[in-house]
Parts: C-alpha cells; sequence; structure tokens
C-alpha cells in the first residue's frame, strides 16, 4: 500500500492581519464601553423635554408655579450634568516616576530567580518611598504590568489596563475608573443626581395623581407625566442607596476596594489604618475651604500617592509584646506616619486633639512592626 504525503499546514497568518484584527477588536470594545452612559446621556435627554416643554410649559397653569420649577430644575440639572461630566472626562492619575522600576532594576528582576535579589531590588526601590501598605504575605507591592512599586491605595484596573490611584472601582456608568483624581466629582454627581430625581418626583407628583383621577386633558403629555414620576422615583431609590454607601465610605475614609479587602500594614492587617477621624476624612476628600465643596472643582487634599495613617511610632530597639503591641511604649499617643507625606498631606497631622480622639477609638496601644523579610508578589 503507497502512503500518500502528509499535507502541509496551512500558512500563519501574517502578523500585519493578526494586529490589525486586534486593533479592531480594542476599537470595538471600546465604543461598547459607552453604550451605558449614552443609556443615561438619552435618559437624560428625555427628562428635560418630558419636564421643562411637557410638564411645566404644556401642562402647568399657574405662572408662579412653572417659573419657580423651571428655575429650581436648571439649577439641579446643571450641577448633574457638570459633576457627571467631569466624572467621565476626568482622566485617572496614575503614580508618578518615582515608584516606577529603573531600567536596571527592571532587568535585574527578570534576569533574577526570585529570592533574595528580587527582594534587595524591591527594598533597595521602595526604601525612600511612603508607602505602608504591603501584600498578604508582607511582601512590598509590585505590579508587573506596569513595572511599578504600587503606592498606598493604588491599584491596578483591567479594564484601563493601568494602575490607578486611590482605585475606588471602575463605574460602566462613567466609562471611567473612579479613583482620587474624580472620586469628589463622582460623590457629586451621585449627590446632585439624587436631588435631580427626587426634585422631579416631588413637584410631578400632583400631575401624577391627577393622571390617574382623569383630571388631566387625554393629551401626549398625560403618557410623558406618567413616566416621568415612575422613572424619577426609581433612580431615587438605587441612587439614594449608592449615596448613602459612599458617604459612609468618605466618614471612614475607605475605598469600595478596601471594604472588600483591608489594607495590610507593616504591622498588621487595619482596616481603619487610615481613617483619621470624621472631619479630616471628609477635608482629604474635599479640601480645607468649603466653599468648593458643592462644586465640582478639585480641591482634594494631597497627590493621591501619599496618606496619613494612624499607625504608632515604634522604637525598634524597644522589645515588644507578642502580637506586636508594646505595652510601654513612650510614643503611644503620638500617632505619625513611618515614612514623610507630602506637603500637601503633612499639615493633618497638626491637629494633636482630632488624632488624639482617632487613638482612643483605634485600639491603643497598637504599634508598627519591624519590617518583614520582602518577597516579590505580583498584585493585581
Amino acid at each position: 500500500m503507497r502512503c500518500g504525503k502528509m499535507a502541509a499546514p496551512p500558512p500563519p497568518p501574517p502578523a500585519g492581519a493578526a494586529g490589525a484584527w486586534g486593533g479592531v477588536r480594542r476599537r470595538c470594545q471600546r465604543l461598547l464601553y459607552w453604550v451605558p452612559v449614552l443609556f443615561i446621556s438619552s435618559i437624560l435627554c428625555w427628562s428635560y423635554y418630558a419636564y421643562v416643554t411637557q410638564l411645566c410649559l404644556l401642562t402647568m397653569t399657574n405662572v408662579g408655579e412653572k417659573v419657580v420649577c423651571l428655575v429650581a430644575y436648571h439649577i439641579f440639572f446643571m450641577l448633574f450634568v457638570w459633576s457627571y461630566w467631569k466624572t467621565i472626562f476626568t482622566l485617572p492619575m496614575n503614580p508618578s516616576k518615582e515608584f516606577h522600576l529603573s531600567y536596571s532594576d527592571k532587568e535585574s528582576l527578570e534576569r533574577e530567580p526570585r529570592g533574595e535579589s528580587q527582594q534587595e531590588v524591591l527594598r533597595r526601590a521602595a526604601k525612600d518611598l511612603p508607602i505602608y501598605t504591603r501584600t498578604m504575605s508582607g511582601a512590598i507591592r509590585y505590579c508587573d504590568r506596569c513595572h511599578l512599586v504600587k503606592p498606598d491605595r493604588c491599584h491596578h484596573c483591567s479594564v484601563c489596563d493601568k494602575c490607578i490611584l486611590k482605585m475606588d472601582h471602575h463605574c460602566p456608568w462613567v466609562n471611567n475608573c473612579v479613583g482620587f483624581s474624580n472620586y469628589k466629582f463622582f460623590l457629586l454627581f451621585l449627590a446632585y443626581s439624587l436631588l435631580y430625581c427626587l426634585f422631579i418626583a416631588a413637584t410631578d407628583l400632583q400631575y401624577f395623581i391627577k393622571f390617574w383621577t382623569n383630571g388631566l386633558p387625554d393629551t401626549q403629555a398625560k403618557f410623558h407625566i406618567m413616566f416621568l414620576f415612575f422613572a424619577a422615583a426609581m433612580f431615587s431609590v438605587s441612587l439614594s442607596s449608592l449615596f448613602g454607601y459612599h458617604c459612609w465610605l468618605v466618614s471612614k475614609n475607605k475605598s469600595t476596594l478596601e471594604v472588600f479587602r483591608a489594607p495590610i500594614f507593616r504591622h498588621r492587617t487595619d482596616k481603619n489604618g487610615f481613617s483619621l477621624g470624621f472631619s479630616k476624612n471628609l477635608r482629604q476628600v474635599f479640601g480645607d475651604e468649603k466653599k468648593y465643596w458643592l462644586l465640582p472643582v478639585f480641591s482634594s487634599l494631597g497627590d493621591g500617592c501619599s496618606f496619613p495613617t494612624c499607625l504608632v511610632n515604634q522604637d525598634p530597639e524597644q522589645a515588644s509584646t507578642p502580637g506586636g503591641l508594646n505595652s510601654t511604649s513612650k510614643n503611644e499617643n503620638h500617632l505619625f506616619p513611618a515614612k514623610p507625606l507630602r506637603d500637601s498631606q503633612s499639615h493633618l497631622l497638626t491637629d494633636t486633639p482630632s488624632w488624639s480622639e482617632t487613638s482612643a477609638k483605634a485600639e491603643k496601644g497598637k504599634v508598627g512592626m519591624s519590617n518583614p523579610a520582602l518577597t516579590m508578589e505580583n498584585e493585581t
């Protein structure tokens, strides 16, 4: 029996074609990410038409009521759109260049096997950086995709494919990461959208009741009034719970990611490690000048790379009890970070009474342990 020749495998697709297909796929994904934003924008445009034209101009008969409702509505509408726009188009902040590994350090990490050599590279890169948190194994938080030592509260976003400073979450409704640069805008967006919906529901309620009691003429406005009330009431319920949750996060100086995974400091896991008390927690997000608090302009304190903590200093030469608690520490009432902070954040540490209040709420006498052995661990 004669053996036939084996068929040759098909030639691989040209590299240029594969790259072009990948580019098309990425562009399609980026377009799909805008669908939730377009949905919210279309609802907003319809609500403007339904409220201004159908309800105020065509249905309301009292001139004074028309004027008051139109003026108040446009104030809420402007603040809502302004804060929403800023949340969407404010670029997330990434770690500064000092957190990126040098070319020689990156070569060392790639060349050396996991072990003491890599520990030394990360130890040398992080020794002068204001970082206090570690991974679960006690290692320096390092991102192998961005090739940088992660600042505190920084996380790598899989959607944006970059490290985001003080990342809270990636929000599909704004097609953006919510982090240090736009967290205030996101809070104001929730607040003004909630006020917007509550105002529409409150002023539309009497006409909604007239709709069911046949008190309105049989026109197109009836259906706009009915759906306007339903939409405003439905969004009010969901927004109130979300806004309340983020208000609680601000009061505790936490992010959504930190609620699910408490930050791990060099001494231990501490879910309230960044909390400085309600007043200072609020000022970290909204700033010192109250005149800017209600406006979607950036006024948050700091640079997003360093944050004050409620750590207690510990003399490394002092003996400590098991678990890292030093019952005779002379500095147990002096709370300050173990690394220098940026100037824009350090003034939060000067108010001693507020720190003492924070200390009383925390476990008194809790101190930091000496640095554990650093092992390289990738964390996303």
